[in-house]
């Protein structure tokens, strides 16, 4: 008898998930007449398998993405090309070009000696020390995906931690909550830095994708900085609190030898190299330009750069400037792009597909005449409601799924109530980012439970409070800074 080697089964439930997609799909579709409108069943059919695939992940969430550019064109929703065209869309390559800057500073480990020499800024107490991998990480998510952010800060933590391991007091209580506390510290900051930019995590450029496609609203990268950065900072602070402060104070002074293992690290990654210099260079000449894009804009009009013109020139330049040229050496060949998480940009085609379809069936305005027949209906207890459900949904679930989903309802709610669009989408958008009470929420969550330091029950307790404080600031962020920054 052949033999294919061990063969993991589904769970139950991906088993009865994996038939009820497709079974529910299939069932909307026979029901006699119309369930809602003939142009909405179909769509709502595909929704439905989708969603039940989505927050079971019985297949990859990307896989499931795939469904409209088969099942529109069957269903008559839209023609091929239509469907195909939201796998192109101009904020796919935005990220695309997001992920390709991220590949060229792990190539030539610029995000590894950024991360070092804020660790050696930030000195050799142990609370310094918490606060410079926080620090680090959260900086490194605002550019790269929080899951590689998470990986390189991780063996430098526990090179750390084994200083207190190996000393002659042994590993004390003390030592324990200090652990602890960096690796809390690694995984929040990993999830919050990501907030601060439009290409730091898949939820936010997936709104983004659904506003511009559907609704021609553009946020610009240095328009969100105003509002991710700051927002970021003061969870970054509460976060840093919370851990070193109520939850697991540690009453260790300096950690012996710490600077030496930063310095050590340093030392192996050498002077800066020539690839670094440029790659560094064109990171921080991407930033400025996105930053500074519509002063460029007004001084030179013809260029009507965008932000996603700016990407694909960044994303360019990494294959295409030459480090020697007589050797052919570039900072990115093509086969390094076997690391890029094609999967993300998958999705955010597929979602953006569904988007449009519930768009075009009129779903969008289905919801938002129920919510303006709702006299009794208050803006913000509304609001309050969305950014619960989005957050601690988004433990349990991919939050990247969860936006896709919930963003297109969030905007029928909008256009109900009459509010401003982005007044109730930014904050509900934000809350998909703020998971911090269990491992599988976040793959960074997931890393560092991963070390053997955190027990569930010590990221829950502390990750509840720092839900409830989210929350607390998601719904100030919707009533005072979305009106005045969009």
């Amino acid at each position: 008898m052949c033999s294919f080697g061990i063969v993991n089964f589904f769970p139950f439930y991906k088993q009865l998930a994996f038939i009820l997609g497709p079974l529910s799909c299939i069932l909307l579709l026979w029901i006699p007449g119309d369930v809602f409108s003939s142009s909405l069943d179909p769509v709502l059919a595909v929704a439905l398998w989708m969603i039940i695939w989505w927050i079971s992940e019985t297949v990859s969430i990307s896989v499931t993405a795939l469904l409209p550019l088969v099942l529109y064109p069957l269903l008559n929703v839209m023609d091929i090309k239509a469907v195909a065209g939201n796998y192109a869309n101009p904020i796919v390559f935005l990220f695309f070009g997001g992920f390709v800057i991220a590949l060229a500073l792990e190539k030539v480990n610029l995000h590894k000696r950024i991360a070092l020499s804020i660790l050696k800024l930030t000195g050799t107490r142990a609370n310094g020390i918490i606060l410079g991998f926080m620090l680090a990480t959260a900086l490194l998510s605002m550019w790269i995906s929080n899951t590689a952010s998470t990986v390189v800060m991780l063996p430098i933590a526990v090179s750390v931690i084994s200083l207190l391991i190996d000393d002659a007091d042994g590993y004390t209580k003390n030592d324990r909550l200090f652990a602890l506390s960096v690796m809390l510290g690694i995984a929040f900051a990993a999830n919050i830095g990501g907030m601060a930019t439009l290409i730091g995590t898949p939820p936010n450029s997936v709104m983004l994708a659904f506003l511009n496609e559907t609704y021609q609203i553009d946020i610009g990268f240095f328009q969100w900085m105003k509002l991710g950065v700051p927002f970021s900072a003061i969870m970054l602070v509460i976060a840093y609190f919370f851990i070193t402060r109520v939850f697991y104070r540690n009453r260790l002074g300096n950690i012996a030898k710490s600077g030496d293992i930063i310095d050590t690290e340093l030392k192996k990654l050498g002077p800066l190299s020539h690839g670094e210099k440029v790659v560094l260079t064109v990171f921080l000449l991407t930033a400025v330009a996105w930053i500074l894009r519509a002063s460029l804009n007004r001084w030179f009009p013809a260029l009507d750069l965008t932000d996603t013109t700016i990407s694909m020139i960044a994303a360019l330049a990494m294959f295409t400037i030459p480090l020697k040229f007589k050797m052919g050496s570039f900072p990115l060949k093509w086969r390094d792009t076997e690391r890029l998480p094609w999967g993300i940009l998958i999705l955010f085609g597929g979602g953006l597909a569904l988007a449009s379809g519930l768009t075009k069936a009129g779903f969008i305005d289905v919801i938002g005449e129920f919510i303006s027949s709702q006299e009794n209906w208050s803006v913000w207890a509304i609001t309050a409601v969305l950014i619960v459900l989005m957050l601690f949904m988004t433990e349990l679930m991919s939050n990247v799924a969860l936006v896709t989903i919930l963003v297109p309802l969030v905007v029928g709610i909008a256009i109900g109530l009459e509010v401003p669009i982005l007044q109730m989408v930014i904050p509900v958008t934000l809350a998909a980012s703020c998971a911090f009470m269990l491992p599988m929420a976040t793959p960074p969550n997931a890393i560092v439970f991963a070390s053997g330091h955190i027990k569930v029950h010590q990221m829950a307790r502390i990750g509840i409070v720092l839900n409830v404080v989210s929350i607390l600031l998601l719904i100030t962020v919707a009533y005072y800074l979305v009106p005045i920054l969009f």
